[in-house]
C-alpha cells in the first residue's frame, strides 16, 4: 500500500502548479481565440433531442442573458478549453450557477442546501466550476437589477468565501470534512426563503400540483397502463395533462418506462430497493424541465405506498455525454451516462436523494431520482444588493465543500494561496465573460429575428406540435407523429 503524501507535500504540489498556470492568467478571456460559432455549438448539442421541443429551449434561452447562460453549457465548455488550465482536477458540477444550488430532503428527512444539478458532471480542472459560478453571479445580479459594483462585489465575495473555506477544509480531519455542514443558512435571506419554500414542497403538495382525480378524465379516452404487478389496479389519481410541460403517456412507451424500474432497482442499495418494492405504480407522464435539459426525454412515474396519501414521484431523466467530454478525453468516466451523473453527485454532495439511481430505456441512458421532494431554488428577485452578497458567500462555501470532498483540498489551497490574487483574476474573467454572454444572447436574438420565413413557419409548427399530449406525440414508433419521444 502506497504511503499517502503529507499535508505539506500536497500543499507544495498545489503551489508548484502555478508554474503551469499563474494565478493572474485566470483573468484572461480572449474572444479572438474562438474558432467555433457559439450558435453552431448549441445546434450540435441538440442532436438526438426531441425535435418538437428544441424550439422551447431556444425560447427559454432568449428570455435573458442569464437564461442564455443556463442553456449554453456547450459554449462555455468550449470557451474554457481554449486557454490553459491548472491541471488540478476535482469532480466538476459542470453547470455551476446560482439556480443549481437549492434545498431538498435528505435521507433522514431533514432539509439540506447543496448543489443539486449534475447533468454535466465530470472530473476536470477545478477552476472551470469557479469561473462558471462567478459569471453566473454577475449575470443573475444584473437580471435582478443590482448595480454593477454589487455584481462585482458578489463575485469577489464568492471567491473569497471559496478560498477561505478551502484552506479550512485542507486542515480538517478527513471524517470531519466528510460530515461538514454549511451553517448560517437561516440567517441568509435568499437561502431562508428557499428553505421556507422547500418545507411546503411535500409529497402531498406535489400530489395536488401534478395529478387530478382519475374520475375527472373518464371522458378523455385515455387508455390504462397494462396491468403488471405491482401496478395499482385502479389509481384514485392520475397525472394532469398540461401540454407541453406535462403530458400523460400510455401504451407501449409507458410500459417500457415502468419496466425500466427493474434495472433501476439494481442500482439502489438493498434496503432502498426494499422500500421501492412497496410502492405500486399508478401513472406515467412526460415532463419538460429547466432550460439546458429541454428536449431530452424526461419521464415521471407516480407511485403509491400505504394508500393515496403516501405518494412517491420518480423522475426518469435522459442523460447524454457531458458538454466537457470532448475537452477532457483522458478523464475516465462510466460508459452509462446516468451512472456518471449519480457517481458525480454522490462524490460532491453531503447527502444525496435516497432514490438516486440509473436505468436504460430503448438504448438510452437515464438518471432516476425523486421529483420535487422538498426541492426549491433561489428566486432571481432575491439576488440584489445585500441578498446577492450573502448568497454569493454561501455559494463559495458550498462549492468549496463539493470540491474538497471529491478532490485534494490541500493541493487546491496550495494553488489558490491566501492572498486575493486568484480572486481578483477570476472576478475579472467573470465580468468579461458575462459581457460576452450578453453579446452571444444578442446574436441569438438577431438570428431568430432574421430567420427566413420558412424557418419561422417551422418554429410555429413546432410550438403547435409540442403542445400536443405526449400520448399522441410519442407513445409508439410506427408513425411520424408517434415516434417523437422514443425515436433514436
Amino acid at each position: 500500500m502506497t504511503t499517502p503524501l503529507t499535508f505539506r507535500e500536497r500543499f507544495a504540489l498545489g503551489q508548484q502548479q502555478r508554474k503551469r498556470m499563474r494565478r493572474a492568467e485566470h483573468a484572461g478571456w480572449q474572444p479572438k481565440l474562438r474558432r467555433a460559432d457559439p450558435l453552431r455549438l448549441l445546434a450540435a448539442s441538440m442532436q438526438g433531442r426531441v425535435p418538437d421541443l428544441i424550439e422551447i429551449k431556444y425560447q427559454r434561452m432568449a428570455c435573458s442573458p442569464f437564461g442564455f447562460f443556463r442553456g449554453a453549457v456547450p459554449v462555455m465548455a468550449y470557451d474554457l478549453s481554449l486557454g490553459s488550465n491548472t491541471g488540478l482536477h476535482t469532480q466538476l458540477c459542470g453547470d455551476a450557477h446560482v439556480r443549481n444550488l437549492g434545498a431538498f430532503a435528505a435521507p433522514d428527512g431533514r432539509l439540506v442546501f447543496d448543489i443539486n444539478d449534475f447533468d454535466e458532471t465530470l472530473p476536470g480542472p477545478f477552476e472551470w466550476d469557479i469561473k462558471r459560478m462567478a459569471a453566473s453571479l454577475i449575470l443573475a445580479g444584473r437580471e435582478a437589477g443590482a448595480k454593477h459594483g454589487h455584481c462585482r462585489d458578489a463575485a469577489l465575495g464568492f471567491l473569497s468565501s471559496y478560498r477561505t473555506m478551502m484552506h479550512t477544509f485542507a486542515h480538517m480531519p478527513v471524517l470531519q470534512l466528510a460530515r461538514y455542514m454549511v451553517h448560517r443558512l437561516h440567517d441568509v435571506e435568499p437561502v431562508s426563503q428557499i428553505l421556507l419554500i422547500a418545507e411546503r414542497a411535500t409529497p402531498l403538495h406535489n400530489l395536488e400540483a401534478l395529478t387530478v382525480p382519475a374520475s375527472a378524465t373518464k371522458t378523455t379516452g385515455a387508455r390504462p397502463i397494462t396491468k403488471r404487478p405491482p401496478v395499482a389496479a385502479a389509481p384514485a389519481r392520475i397525472f394532469k395533462t398540461n401540454p407541453p410541460d406535462l403530458t400523460r403517456i400510455h401504451g407501449k412507451l409507458a410500459q417500457n418506462i415502468l419496466d425500466s424500474l427493474t434495472t433501476y432497482a439494481e442500482s439502489l442499495q438493498p434496503e432502498r430497493r426494499h422500500f421501492l418494492a412497496q410502492y405500486a405504480r399508478c401513472d406515467v407522464a412526460f415532463k419538460i424541465v429547466g432550460t439546458g435539459s429541454v428536449g431530452l426525454r424526461d419521464y415521471c412515474i407516480y407511485l403509491e405506498g400505504n394508500g393515496p396519501k403516501d405518494p412517491l414521484f420518480l423522475q426518469i431523466k435522459e442523460e447524454v455525454h457531458s458538454a466537457y467530454t470532448p475537452y477532457l478525453a483522458d478523464t475516465p468516466f462510466p460508459v452509462h451516462q446516468g451512472r456518471r451523473v449519480v457517481e458525480g453527485q454522490r462524490a460532491m454532495q453531503l447527502q444525496s436523494d435516497p432514490f438516486l439511481g440509473w436505468t436504460s430505456i430503448d438504448g438510452r441512458d437515464f438518471l432516476v431520482r425523486q421529483l420535487n421532494d422538498h426541492k426549491a431554488a433561489v428566486e432571481m428577485s432575491e439576488l440584489k444588493s445585500a441578498g446577492l452578497l450573502e448568497y454569493a458567500a454561501v455559494c463559495g462555501e458550498t462549492l468549496a465543500r463539493g470540491h474538497a470532498r471529491s478532490g485534494d483540498p490541500a493541493m487546491l489551497a496550495g494553488y489558490i494561496g491566501t492572498s486575493p490574487r486568484f480572486d481578483e483574476a477570476v472576478a475579472h474573467f467573470a465580468a468579461d465573460y458575462a459581457d460576452q454572454t450578453e453579446k452571444d444572447w444578442q446574436t441569438l436574438l438577431h438570428s431568430r429575428h432574421h430567420a427566413t420565413p420558412a424557418a419561422r413557419q417551422s418554429r410555429t409548427e413546432s410550438r403547435t406540435t409540442a403542445a400536443k399530449p405526449a400520448s399522441t406525440v410519442g407513445s409508439a414508433r410506427g408513425s411520424k407523429k408517434k415516434s417523437r419521444l422514443s425515436a433514436k
